[in-house]
């Protein structure tokens, strides 16, 4: 090596170079100015001989090899640095041409990372991760182009490639790995920014498809490789690297459906909620000899599911998480890729186009969300720069010893704003119409799940997490800052106060709130033997208590229909005519109580089995009457939920509901009247929860008048034994119910019937 070029030489960020321990591999590599002309060096392990190439002209230059691990220098003559390729000559035989990583200065705009910082970048997933993008210029005067992946094609400095990006402040070092550098952490070591904890790189020439890890160095001795926590697609498990994806090419024809959306009161809207998982709602039929999951592509599903959605009179389908997941046992709960849709049924172009296909058909897609906690597979974010950044570390803190999993530090700015921005993200870039958080207990209480000296209290000594409330708060306000009618929607199983209350009043800000007591109070009335109901008969009306204090969605979801607990109608007591007439009556009393409404799949037409993952709902048990006249009785349900204002208008309004008879526990029945806003409409809910028919059964009215059936869950069209009212019924002035008037009818078995109330005096 020529003395001039010897002297140039730092040899000890060199070594640095060579161990691969460098946290500022542009400061040492690529080209730069220096006294006597531009100095490039490059690092390519395993290379013999390495060649600048002038792109102006052409022109080679041979670098020297300053170390034989394969460090390799040149002095060129000039005073200004200028675009060139490298051609490598290795010592197998094989050579390629490639373009030099550093010769471009990665960057992200300081803005972006103060927001980072304080932990309020909620569009930091347009930087961190790998985006393909275009750059000009070379050195200090690359520019970016975020925009769009092109920046110009006439300008002969744009170069092609991917822009990495990832938060790990505590690592020695970071690399981006993948087939194209044959995983070897030393060739593409990435740049820290300043002091943002942000290591970035841009790899020219690398196109969407690739797959790549981050390889984190962490000690001399240590190195991890992670999936990208803000990629957008992985492999299909149980591969676990992440793959480079454009998200910018699908082209949306749902605009119609995203203004109305924007126009909605859901308050006054009739909302019923299809609940669904993707992999078991319907399998692909496998061939001899054929090797699948059996999984359907999300355009599939798109379709068949559509329809189905459509014909049953649901508003809504609620998809069990789609964020990428390891194992096909957690339903998608624990979570590796937050950002990245499963590969299990497509890619994240397929997703749109299931997310769009649903909003041309008018169906709202509401998607579960789990910032409450993340596994501990080593891919992910557990320990992921050799510390505990997104966890805690005193696992007090930091793990839920019954699941298993790690909790993340909602107090650190860039911990939350990872999950806030992620929120948005299904939002703004998937066009989610609500997210759904789930367990969003264990996020509140510190002693969620915990004995004594297994948590820590919080400041004041308390177990509520102030951390994770501070967080929530901050989600609300910000999803909800663009008033496009997407909806946040609390799995929250206690009774912490204003959920769905506004911040402004120390509320939460959510829209929704799942109703939990409802749910278990009712499903564990329902399995009682009817003839022993009345000494529970307080489970079914108290609901009513506190109606009012949140703005409710009724579920029946799948954490009821799995682990033992039984499909719906299997926990129903009684031979299967009495099991069929409970579940009946259970959707028509569900549906009729103020409240959204969300069902599982597979319960509309009662489902023998439980739910099963791994296996496609039992659709062939609609060979059977009996199932298939369940279904079409959740189909004509809907319907006239849909078509009675009176039902769904005044949910969250004292106004719209009124007991008419919650006492008679002896009989099992209530009665009770639905109205809506302006009280054009009023209906009188009849439900019996005993298998006994009430012949000349009196009920009292609201009001002197004409009084007509419109709705009977037993008849037989359903399935029922056919106990209906066909006259029209007049009220008369006897006192009932504390009422002045009533009326005499039959009550069905096991079964709800509705009234169209009309005042005497309409005509």
């Amino acid at each position: 090596m020529e003395k001039k070029l010897y002297d140039l030489m730092d040899w000890a960020e060199i070594e640095t170079i060579v161990y691969s321990e460098h946290d500022h591999p542009e400061s040492v590599l690529g080209a730069h100015k220096v006294r006597g002309g531009i100095l490039i060096q490059v690092f390519f392990p395993d290379a013999k001989m390495v060649f600048v190439k002038r792109k102006k002209d052409g022109k080679l230059y041979q670098m020297e090899e300053a170390d034989e691990a394969g460090f390799f220098a040149a002095l060129i003559p000039g005073r200004k640095v200028f675009s060139y390729t490298l051609l490598v000559q290795y010592k197998d035989g094989t050579e390629n041409m490639t373009e030099d990583s550093y010769a471009y200065l990665p960057s992200i705009p300081q803005k972006e990372l103060q927001l980072f910082e304080e932990g309020k970048n909620y569009t930091v997933y347009r930087y961190l991760g790998a985006h393909p993008v275009s750059v000009t210029g070379t050195g200090k005067d690359t520019t970016i182009c975020w925009e769009g992946k092109k920046a110009g094609k006439t300008d002969k400095d744009t170069t092609e490639g991917t822009f990495f990006a990832v938060w790990a402040p505590n690592a020695l070092r970071v690399s981006v790995v993948g087939d194209f550098n044959q995983w070897d952490g030393r060739r593409h070591a990435m740049c820290r920014l300043g002091d943002s904890g942000i290591f970035a790189l841009f790899i020219p020439n690398l196109a969407a498809g690739e797959i790549y890890k981050y390889e984190v160095k962490i000690n001399a001795r240590t190195i991890v490789l992670k999936s990208d926590p803000y990629g957008y697609r992985c492999e299909m498990r149980p591969a676990n690297a992440s793959i480079i994806t454009d998200l910018s090419s699908y082209q949306w024809h749902d605009s119609e459906w995203m203004q109305q959306r924007k126009e909605r009161d859901f308050k006054k809207e009739p909302m019923s909620v299809y609940e669904v998982h993707l992999g078991s709602w319907r399998m692909a039929e496998k061939t001899d000899g054929e090797e699948t999951d059996g999984f359907l592509n999300y355009r599939e599903i798109a379709v068949q599911l559509a329809d189905y959605v459509k014909k049953m009179g649901y508003t809504h389908i609620e998809l069990l998480p789609v964020m990428e997941h390891p194992l096909d046992e957690s339903w998608g709960y624990q979570v590796t890729g937050y950002y990245a849709v499963t590969s299990r049924y497509g890619t994240p172009d397929d997703f749109m186009y299931f997310m769009d296909y649903m909003h041309q058909k008018g169906i709202g897609v509401i998607l579960d969300w789990v910032p409450a906690h993340f596994p501990k597979d080593s891919n992910g974010l557990r320990q992921f720069d050799g510390t505990c950044l997104y966890e805690h570390y005193d696992p007090r803190q930091g793990e839920h010893p019954h699941w298993g999993t790690l909790i993340y530090n909602y107090g650190r700015p860039q911990v939350s704003n990872f999950l806030i921005a992620n929120a948005l993200f299904w939002k703004e870039v998937y066009h989610a119409d609500g997210i759904r958080l789930d367990a969003m207990a264990s996020m509140l209480y510190l002693d969620y799940g915990k004995q004594d000296g297994e948590w820590i209290p919080n400041e004041y000594g308390g177990k509520e997490n102030l951390e994770a409330v501070r967080m929530l708060k901050e989600l609300s306000q910000t999803f909800h800052q663009k008033e496009d009618g997407a909806l946040l929607i609390a799995e929250e199983s206690t009774a912490w106060p204003k959920v769905t209350g506004s911040v402004q009043d120390d509320g939460l800000g959510f829209d929704l709130k799942w109703n939990m007591g409802w749910m278990n109070d009712f499903t564990s009335y329902i399995q009682i033997d009817p003839y022993f109901r009345k000494g529970s008969h307080g489970m079914l009306i108290f609901s009513m208590v506190y109606a009012y204090s949140e703005q409710f969605m009724l579920v029946l979801s799948h954490d009821e229909v799995v682990h033992g607990k039984r499909s719906l109608l299997m926990k129903m007591p009684g031979q299967p005519e009495q099991q069929f007439g409970n579940l009946r009556l259970t959707f028509g009393y569900m549906m009729t109580h103020p409240g959204k409404k969300l069902h599982f799949m597979g319960q509309e037409f009662a489902q023998t089995q439980e739910w099963y993952e791994k296996e496609s709902l039992h659709w062939e048990e609609l060979e059977d009457k009996r199932h298939l006249q369940m279904q079409n009785y959740v189909k004509e349900l809907h319907t006239f939920y849909r078509k009675h204002p009176a039902l769904y208008e005044c949910d969250f309004e004292g106004e719209g509901f009124e007991w008419i008879s919650c006492l008679d526990a002896d009989h099992s029945i209530v009665a009770f009247v639905r109205r809506d806003e302006e009280q054009k409409e009023q209906l009188l809910v009849i439900c019996n929860f005993t298998p006994v028919l009430y012949e000349n059964f009196k009920v009292g009215v609201p009001f002197a008048g004409k009084y007509k059936e419109i709705f009977n869950s037993d008849h037989e069209c359903y399935g029922g034994s056919g106990c209906v009212n066909r006259r029209q019924l007049n009220s008369k002035a006897v006192m009932w119910d504390g009422r002045p008037n009533s009326i005499t009818l039959n009550v069905p078995p096991l079964g709800m019937c509705i009234f169209n109330c009309m005042p005497k005096n309409n005509k």
